[in-house]
C-alpha cells in the first residue's frame, strides 16, 4: 500500500480524547454501592465500616497510595482509621469515587483535618474557600485559629487581614475576649491594624482585662506598652485614660500617660525621641493620584484600590496647578505645592469626615516643575522655575507644626523637571534639566538635613529629564524620563552601599513625568507622557523577579499626573473587606 503524501511542513497529527470520566465515575460508584470487587474495609472509632477498593483509594489519595504500597496494610483487607471522623471519611471516600463533595458549616470542621491527613488538596482548598466566604466579625478569630492549626496559608493570611480590617467590630465579640494575653499583644502591636482612632485600641485593652479581672489585671502594663497613647488627643487622655481606675492604680501605666502628655507638649517645639507608641500605624494603603493637565480645567483627585484593581474619584481641586509637586505628610495630609505662577500650597486632610482641598501656607518662592520630598514629616520644596528668577537652585522646608516655611542651602545647580526620593533620611534629587542642558542631566545630589549640606552622588548611566523617583527596600529607582527627543522606558537603580547605578528591566511603555509609588513591595508607575500623548495605563515592578506587569485597570481621567502617593485607607476608601 502506497503511503499518502501530506502537504505540510510539519508532521500531521490529530489528537483524540474520549470523554469517559463521567461514565467511569458512575461505574466505580456502582461497584462501591454493590460492594463488588471490594478488597478493603475501613473502620472508624465509632465502629462504622466503609467498603472500598485499594486501587481506587490509592489512585485518589497519596496517603492511601503510600499505605497500600509501602506499609503492612497492603496485605490487609481491614484497616482501622481511628484518627478520622466517620462522617468525614465517608464523604472523602465518596469524593474519590465521584469527584464531588459538598462542604457545609456542619461538616467543614471535620472535613478539613481529614482532607489534610488523606492529602486530598482539592477538598482542603474547598474547605478553605468555604471558611473564607464565611468570615465575619464574630468568627474570624476562630477561623484564623483553624487555619493556623491546619497550616492553611492563604486562609491564615486572609483571616488575619479580616481581623485587622474589622478590629472595631471584632472586639465586641466573645472570640476577642477569649484570646490569650500573647494573642492580644500580637494583635494590638500590629502596625497594619486599622482603627478610626487609637482610642479604640485602649478601650479594647480595658474591655479584655475587665472580662477576667482577677487573672488579667497583672497583664495591663504590658498591654498598655503597645497602646499608642501619644496618638490620642490630649482631651481623651485626661478625661478617659487618666480617670480609668485600672490605669490610676497602676504606676507603670501612669508613666505612659505622662509620656503621652509630654509628647503633646513638645511635638511643636523640638524633635521627639522615637518609640513604638508615637509611630502611626501603617494600616491598609491605597494610591492617591493628583491629576494636573496642561489646560485650564478644574482638576481632580482619584485613588486606586489594589485589592480590587479599581480607580475611583475622590475630590476636585480648588486651584489649577500646572507642574506642581505632590507629597504626603503625617500619613493623612496630602500637599499640592506650587505650580506655574504660584507659590501657594493646598492641603487635603484625609482624617476629616468630608475631606476637601484647603489653602495652606504659601512658599517663600514661586516654583513650578519643582521637586518635593518629606523627611520626618518636614516637607521640602526644591528647585523649579518661575517667570522672574528663571531656573532655580534654591530650596525651602515646611514645618507643619509651626506652619512656617524656611530657606535651606541651595543645590549645586539649578534644576527643573527632576525626580526626588528620600532614602535613609537623605533627600536625593535626580536628573532633570537646566538652562545649559536642554536634553537632560545625569547628575544626582543629596541633601543632609542635619548638616544643611548638598553632597554629589554618582551620575546616572543615562541623562534624564522628566524622570521620577521611587524608593523600595533601600534602593533608589530612576524611572523613565526624556533623553534628547526620545521618551525612555528604561529604569536604573542606585544603592548607597555600592555607590553605582544599575539598569533593570525596561517598562512596557516609554514614560516621562509619571507618578511613582511604592506599595506592598511593588513599584507602581502611573500615567505620564509619551511624547505629547498622555498615558492612562499603570504598570508595576516586582524586584524579586525583575519584571514589569500591566495593572488591568487604567486611570479614569486622561490628565497629566501631577503626583502620586500611598496613603492609609480611611473610611473614604472602602475595600472588599468593608462589604
Amino acid at each position: 500500500m502506497q503511503t499518502p503524501e501530506f502537504r505540510r511542513n510539519e508532521p500531521a497529527k490529530y489528537e483524540y480524547e474520549k470523554s469517559y470520566y463521567t461514565e467511569m465515575f458512575k461505574v466505580l460508584q456502582s461497584l462501591l454501592k454493590n460492594q463488588d470487587f471490594c478488597d478493603i474495609t475501613l473502620e472508624t472509632d465509632d465502629k462504622q465500616i466503609i467498603f472500598a477498593h485499594k486501587v481506587v483509594l490509592a489512585s485518589g489519595s497519596p496517603y492511601f497510595h503510600a499505605m497500600f504500597t509501602n506499609f503492612a496494610e497492603k496485605n490487609h483487607d481491614h484497616v482501622v482509621m481511628g484518627q478520622l471522623d466517620s462522617t468525614a471519611l465517608k464523604l472523602l471516600v465518596n469524593f474519590i469515587y465521584s469527584g464531588k463533595i459538598v462542604v457545609t458549616e456542619i461538616n467543614v470542621l471535620v472535613l478539613l483535618p481529614a482532607a489534610n491527613l488523606l492529602q486530598l488538596e482539592e477538598v482542603r482548598e474547598a474547605c478553605c474557600d468555604f471558611l473564607q466566604s464565611q468570615l465575619s466579625p464574630t468568627n474570624c478569630i476562630g477561623i484564623n485559629a483553624i487555619a493556623d492549626l491546619h497550616s492553611c496559608t492563604q486562609l491564615l493570611k486572609s483571616s488575619e487581614l479580616y481581623v485587622l480590617h474589622h478590629f472595631t467590630e471584632v472586639i465586641g465579640g466573645d472570640e476577642f475576649l477569649s484570646l490569650s494575653f500573647e494573642q492580644v499583644i500580637k494583635l494590638i502591636s500590629n502596625d497594619e491594624l486599622i482603627v478610626p482612632s487609637e482610642e479604640k485600641v485602649f478601650e479594647s485593652v480595658i474591655h479584655w482585662v475587665k472580662h477576667e479581672l482577677s487573672s488579667r489585671q497583672c497583664n495591663l502594663p504590658q498591654l498598655m506598652e503597645h497602646v499608642r497613647l501619644p496618638l490620642i488627643s490630649k482631651h481623651y487622655i485626661l478625661k478617659k485614660v487618666a480617670e480609668e481606675p485600672l490605669i490610676n492604680n497602676c504606676l507603670k501605666c501612669n508613666k505612659y500617660i505622662i509620656e503621652a502628655l509630654y509628647f503633646h507638649l513638645l511635638k511643636s517645639e523640638e524633635p521627639i525621641p522615637q518609640n513604638i507608641r508615637i509611630k502611626p500605624r501603617h494600616g491598609d494603603k491605597v494610591i492617591l493620584v493628583v491629576a494636573m493637565a496642561a489646560t485650564d480645567l478644574l482638576l481632580g483627585t482619584e485613588w486606586y484600590d489594589p485589592k480590587i484593581d479599581q480607580w475611583n474619584f475622590l475630590s476636585e481641586m480648588i486651584t489649577y496647578r500646572y507642574k506642581a509637586g505632590v507629597e504626603v505628610v503625617n500619613d493623612n495630609l496630602v500637599f499640592a505645592v506650587g505650580g506655574k505662577s504660584l507659590k501657594s500650597v493646598d492641603v487635603l486632610d484625609l482624617s476629616l469626615k468630608s475631606p476637601c482641598w484647603e489653602p495652606s501656607v504659601d512658599m517663600l518662592t514661586k516654583r513650578y516643575s519643582l521637586g518635593v520630598g518629606v523627611i520626618n514629616n518636614y516637607l521640602y520644596a526644591v528647585g523649579g522655575k518661575n517667570e522672574i528668577d528663571g531656573y532655580l537652585d534654591s530650596a525651602e522646608v515646611f514645618d507643619y507644626n509651626t506652619q512656617e516655611w524656611s530657606t535651606i542651602s541651595s543645590m549645586s545647580t539649578d534644576r527643573i523637571d527632576f525626580g526626588v526620593g528620600v532614602l535613609n533620611n537623605l533627600l536625593y534629587v535626580v536628573g532633570g534639566c537646566n538652562g545649559s542642558s536642554v536634553y537632560g542631566l545625569d547628575t544626582v545630589e543629596c541633601y543632609h538635613p542635619s548638616l544643611d549640606t548638598w553632597i554629589p552622588v554618582a551620575k546616572m548611566r543615562v541623562h534624564r529629564k522628566g524622570v521620577r523617583v521611587g524608593v523600595l527596600d533601600g534602593v533608589l529607582y530612576a524611572v523613565g524620563g526624556l533623553n534628547e527627543s526620545c521618551t525612555l522606558s528604561s529604569v536604573e537603580t542606585y544603592r548607597p552601599s555600592t555607590g553605582i547605578w544599575t539598569p533593570i528591566a525596561d517598562m512596557h511603555f516609554p514614560r516621562s513625568r509619571p507618578g511613582v509609588v511604592v506599595l506592598n513591595g511593588l513599584l507602581y508607575v502611573i500615567g505620564g507622557l509619551n511624547g505629547n500623548s498622555s498615558l492612562d495605563s499603570v504598570e508595576c515592578y516586582c524586584p524579586n523577579t525583575n519584571e514589569w506587569s500591566i495593572v488591568t485597570a487604567s486611570m479614569k481621567y486622561m490628565q497629566t499626573v501631577g503626583g502620586a502617593v500611598a496613603i492609609n485607607r480611611t473610611q473614604h476608601f472602602k475595600s472588599i473587606y468593608d462589604k
